[in-house]
């Protein structure tokens, strides 16, 4: 079993609940989860639709509390958003009337970086992404998998501690979205930080992620956590594909995410 990095996220007997108060109606969507997600970890979480894995998300950018429990960062209580946080959206969110390399560029200038080292830093990441000739180019002209590599380069430029991706594949045709998951761990090779990505996808969880969280059906409680142990060099698509031990640990999540029990 890979051994568990310094915790950067602690996620401590949490339940998280819906609360619709103009019908005043209350929905667990998590129930008593309990987790650690370590130190420059990539961790992926997959479940049946309904299990909480995007609520999951969403408690630990700060976007809403826990009903019980506590979720920490580096030991301390998230209380809200922040920016040692960022997070990577499906729906990519970039800011139409910008080109790329403002809106890589636009946290930064909330930042009040100045205009010459927000330029730089900007331009470095879109680099790191294979983005440097769309620069000057705006979102609309840009492929689905480039608009997301842009979002992705966006959230890095500003240096969060961890990267939280919400299914930020599932747009895009199945050739792009095999291609992106090789260049986003090319991407956390060279910037490696602790990264939660939720997926549908188990194959996707599998090939990316050093341990694969899987919750049942909601409200969703954690019922395995799988080490995966693929050594990195060889994730790619072109060799893992037919690999024994890939093909072994899908079939395992996959079973764990089809079975109904609890």
């Amino acid at each position: 079993m890979t051994a568990i990095r310094e915790p950067k996220i602690s996620i401590d007997g949490v339940t998280l609940v819906h609360v619709n108060e103009e019908r005043r109606q209350e929905h667990v969507a998590l129930e008593n989860v309990s987790l650690d997600i370590g130190e420059g970890e990539f961790l992926c979480v997959v479940g049946p639709s309904g299990c909480g894995k995007s609520t999951l998300l969403s408690a630990i950018a700060g976007f809403m509390k826990p009903w019980t429990g506590e979720i920490r960062m580096n030991g301390k209580a998230i209380e809200g958003p922040g920016a040692d946080r960022g997070v990577v959206f499906q729906e990519y969110a970039l800011l139409p009337w910008k080109t790329v390399l403002g809106n890589v560029a636009i946290g930064l200038k909330y930042r009040r970086v100045p205009k010459a080292e927000r330029e730089r830093l900007a331009r470095e990441y879109l680099a790191m992404a294979r983005l440097t000739d769309a620069a000057d180019r705006f979102p609309h002209e840009l492929s689905g998998g480039m608009r997301q590599r842009v979002a992705v380069a966006r959230t890095l430029a500003n240096t969060p501690e961890i990267m939280m991706m919400d299914e930020p594949f599932a747009a895009v045709d199945a050739q792009t979205r095999l291609t992106l998951q090789e260049e986003l761990l090319r991407v956390w090779d060279e910037h490696p930080i602790t990264v939660l990505f939720v997926t549908h996808s188990v194959e996707e969880a599998v090939f990316l992620a050093d341990r694969v969280a899987v919750l049942t059906p909601g409200p969703g409680r954690l019922r395995e956590i799988v080490d995966i142990g693929i050594p990195r060099e060889i994730r790619q698509w072109d060799s893992i594909s037919t690999d024994a031990r890939f093909l072994e640990l899908r079939d395992h999540v996959m079973k764990l995410v089809r079975d109904p029990g609890r």
